[in-house]
């Protein structure tokens, strides 16, 4: 027999499993894009630095604001790659990867403080 008591709990019941999803669902897109996996993490610490170390140069006057535009568009395609790479990873990139990542940095880095 359904009464309103049984309605009380079987919605109580549905909210449970639709918080559970979800809980599920966040977990999963954390560590999907986990940032601290070590590799990852040196990775976003080097573009870091150089995008202080872009300002820095603009601010002293050593560096154009158009320079530092071309230079920050270089660095957030790097970012978005690495991005890319981890997101068919389970949220890491292979040494493979970081290297071709920190070349790519190398390369921007370069550019800095010419």
């Amino acid at each position: 027999m359904f009464n309103q008591e049984n309605a009380g709990e079987s919605v109580a019941i549905a909210l449970l499993a639709v918080f559970a999803v979800g809980m599920t669902t966040a977990m999963a897109d954390e560590s999907k894009f986990n940032k601290t996996h070590p590799r990852r993490h040196e990775v976003n610490h080097r573009l870091n630095n150089q995008n202080k170390r872009i300002h820095r140069e603009v601010k002293e006057g050593e560096m154009s604001k158009g320079e530092a535009a071309k230079l920050h568009k270089e660095d957030r395609q790097i970012r978005q790659e690495e991005r890319n790479m981890a997101s068919q990873n389970g949220g890491h990139i292979t040494k493979q990867e970081q290297r071709t990542l920190n070349s790519q940095e190398n390369a921007v880095s370069k550019k800095i403080g010419k």
